[in-house]
């Protein structure tokens, strides 16, 4: 119980310094994209950093799913990002991220950008969780 509560707040963590992470530098390219007049205001950058703290949450608390040895992989997968994505969505809306575009084609389609960002995040982890218990299973099997 214990070993699953540290990796439940080291996930957790990770997540939330990738969002802000992501955050801070979104903010550089709006900055820049707007020459130095990106403004926020009416509590607006303060909602965006608590929005992102929630996002982090929302993908990182789910996470814990992955210590679950009787549910398949794909099931796993459902309700990490099934999770993550519905909380992404209801506070990037909430926070302005998705919804202020020109058009609704924007829109779906800075939405689509978002969650896609999501996903390669997450097939990134994929990969070196993967590749993680490839180099201990060698370790394991040099021992014998």
């Amino acid at each position: 119980m214990k070993e699953m509560f540290k990796d439940l707040l080291k996930s957790t963590i990770v997540s939330i310094g990738m969002a802000m992470t992501i955050f801070c530098l979104v903010g550089i390219v709006f900055d820049i994209g707007y020459k130095g007049n990106f403004n926020l205001d009416n509590y607006r950058f303060t909602k965006m950093v608590v929005g992102c703290l929630l996002v982090g949450l929302g993908f990182g608390i789910p996470s814990i799913v992955y210590s679950k040895d009787n549910l398949p992989m794909p099931i796993k997968v459902i309700i990490h990002m099934g999770i993550g994505c519905i909380v992404y969505t209801v506070v990037a809306y909430a926070v302005g991220w998705i919804g202020g575009a020109a058009t609704p084609i924007q829109g779906l389609m800075i939405a689509a950008i978002q969650l896609a960002v999501a996903f390669i995040i997450w097939f990134l982890f994929m990969l070196h969780y993967r590749a993680e218990a490839k180099r201990m299973n060698d370790r394991l099997q040099a021992m014998k």
